[in-house]
């Protein structure tokens, strides 16, 4: 993490625990850059869509990790993550995948279970990330 960077977690008594790693919000000091990452898919520079939900998931967060390369920045610097998933049941895959990728750092974090653009996908993620 970037040292000009300070993140708070926020998770006051009187509301809900947040499990399943994330906080309720992250306060973020910076005087540096924010990146908006666009909606990531599960689809390779190929076009190839795995088939198994948690290959799905992995190939999301491989495509968010090289954004956040290319911008000088890792899973460390995301605020806000917002996961879109095409059915409920691929929750738990999702964050055990998530919780692997993301290790002990915890963004603020929201899973809407919605329609996806195309039908062969079955998680989609966007994220900000500041450094």
């Amino acid at each position: 993490m970037i040292e000009t960077m300070q993140m708070r977690p926020i998770n006051p008594e009187s509301v809900p625990e947040a499990t399943g790693g994330y906080h309720n919000a992250l306060e973020v000091q910076t005087a540096g850059r924010m990146l908006f990452i666009s909606g990531q898919i599960p689809q390779t520079r190929d076009g190839h869509v795995p088939a198994s939900p948690e290959a799905q998931c992995r190939v999301v967060w491989d495509n968010i990790r090289a954004v956040l390369a290319d911008a000088g920045m890792d899973v460390d610097n995301l605020v806000k993550v917002t996961t879109f998933l095409a059915d409920r049941r691929h929750a738990d895959v999702n964050t055990k995948v998530r919780n692997e990728v993301l290790g002990a750092h915890r963004p603020a974090l929201t899973v809407i279970v919605t329609g996806i653009f195309d039908p062969e996908w079955i998680i989609e993620i966007e994220a900000i990330a500041v450094a």
